[in-house]
């Protein structure tokens, strides 16, 4: 398209946008009485105006049932988490059986490492990215550690050619078939962390899989943000939190995916708890574990059913709009933000440089040659609420739901006024 950086323009494109009403779904922080132009739904998404509903449900089942709300509220307790999974999976690609809700994110790689990390023999090595999130890197060193490994030695990461930014998908299936009778693990970041990069799952989850390793996923900044095949791409396991793009609110419970052919298995190993057990004989407190046949065999203990009542509606959001939607106007936004950025770059010539590729979701991390934190710092003061990380990029993710063309517009002239007021000050 050919874009136009003009306020006229911006509420033009936002007029003929098809998920525009949904902007009043959600609430806005304000700053100096304005709304925020909210970049971090990256970070936490915006609350859902519907939450509050939700969660107000549960506390009258709890006020009016108490423990008879487990099987006599209007959404039963006991299995309040099987309303999430069919919405997730939609959104993960994945059927209804192959997904549930559980702890928290890296709660869930741990566990999940129990049943996917099988190092044998000379296969003990797991391969990841260069500096992942360090929650991973903590994660899969102790998991090394814990199964006698040095993580210096057993563990790959694979790093970006010299002066790029970001990695081709040479770069993990050269690493993988380097090292193929070596790895029992892939475990990657599906959408990275910092440079917003979307990495070829398909192609690497194919090479690992040929290879004869294990192939996992920590889809944080993936779901709900880019398209997903998981069962289809033969993925064994994935994960992701569900308070960025999903907007569950903060700390919010975890989303998992367990390929159907894993399902069903009494002898695999897992760390088990009585919620994994079947409906049908869980309460009869027998001794011996028996799994449902679904990933809720994973699950450990009772769902917290007041953090899952907002997740639920913020799924019932993307029910209603579905991926594709979402996904079309997260490309068609970006690019105008991508459009603005270049625009005010060559205005004021302060030599911003995306270190986004192509490949993308709805983030573009901005690295500010020539700028630093007082730049940051002066946004977020004239709210645009963006985050900052070091050395020296800001993360800027204009989620779909509710975010507008004319943010993109508005962020251009405060990044503008903000660069002409600080060289002025120096």
């Amino acid at each position: 398209m050919n874009f136009e950086n003009t306020l006229e323009y911006a509420r033009s494109l936002d007029a003929a946008d098809p998920l525009r009403d949904y902007r009043e779904s959600f609430y806005f922080p304000k700053v100096n009485g304005k709304e925020v132009i909210y970049f971090t739904g990256n970070s936490l998404g915006l609350q859902p105006k519907s939450a509050a509903q939700y969660v107000n449900e549960v506390m009258q089942d709890w006020k009016e049932l108490a423990v008879e709300g487990h099987f006599y509220a209007e959404k039963p307790w006991w299995e309040y988490h099987e309303l999430l999974a069919g919405p997730l999976s939609e959104i993960v690609g994945a059927s209804a059986e192959e997904v549930t809700v559980m702890n928290t994110l890296t709660v869930n790689l741990h566990l999940l490492m129990v049943s996917f990390y099988r190092p044998e023999g000379k296969r003990y090595k797991i391969l990841c990215e260069e500096k992942a999130f360090p929650s991973d890197q903590y994660m899969l060193k102790s998991q090394l550690e814990f199964h006698g490994y040095d993580p210096d030695d057993a563990l790959i990461e694979v790093s970006k050619k010299p002066g790029q930014h970001h990695w081709t998908t040479e770069d993990f299936t050269d690493a993988i078939e380097a090292h193929s009778d070596e790895i029992a693990l892939v475990l990657v970041g599906g959408v990275n962390y910092y440079n917003g990069q979307v990495l070829d799952m398909q192609t690497i989850t194919r090479v690992g899989k040929d290879n004869g390793c294990m192939v996992g996923w920590d889809l944080a900044h993936a779901a709900g943000n880019v398209r997903l095949s998981l069962h289809d791409w033969e993925v064994d396991f994935a994960s992701w939190c569900s308070y960025k793009y999903l907007n569950s609110g903060p700390g919010n419970a975890s989303g998992v995916f367990i390929h159907k052919k894993h399902l069903g298995k009494n002898d695999i190993r897992r760390f088990e708890g009585w919620w994994g057990n079947k409906k049908e004989s869980r309460f009869m407190m027998n001794p011996e574990f028996d799994p449902m046949e679904t990933a809720d065999a994973w699950q450990l203990s009772n769902p917290p059913i007041l953090s899952l009542a907002p997740f639920l509606a913020s799924l019932k959001l993307f029910e209603a709009v579905g991926m594709e939607a979402l996904i079309a106007k997260r490309n068609q936004i970006t690019a105008y933000l991508e459009f603005i950025l270049h625009e005010i770059d060559a205005e004021v010539s302060s030599r911003f440089e995306i270190i986004t590729p192509a490949s993308r979701g709805c983030q573009l991390s901005v690295f500010l040659h020539g700028q630093g934190r007082p730049l940051f710092d002066y946004l977020m003061q004239n709210g645009v609420i963006t985050d900052w990380r070091e050395p020296n990029v800001i993360r800027l993710a204009p989620a779909p739901f509710y975010c507008s063309y004319e943010d993109m517009y508005r962020f251009g002239q405060i990044l503008k006024q903000g660069i002409q007021s600080l060289a002025k000050s120096q």
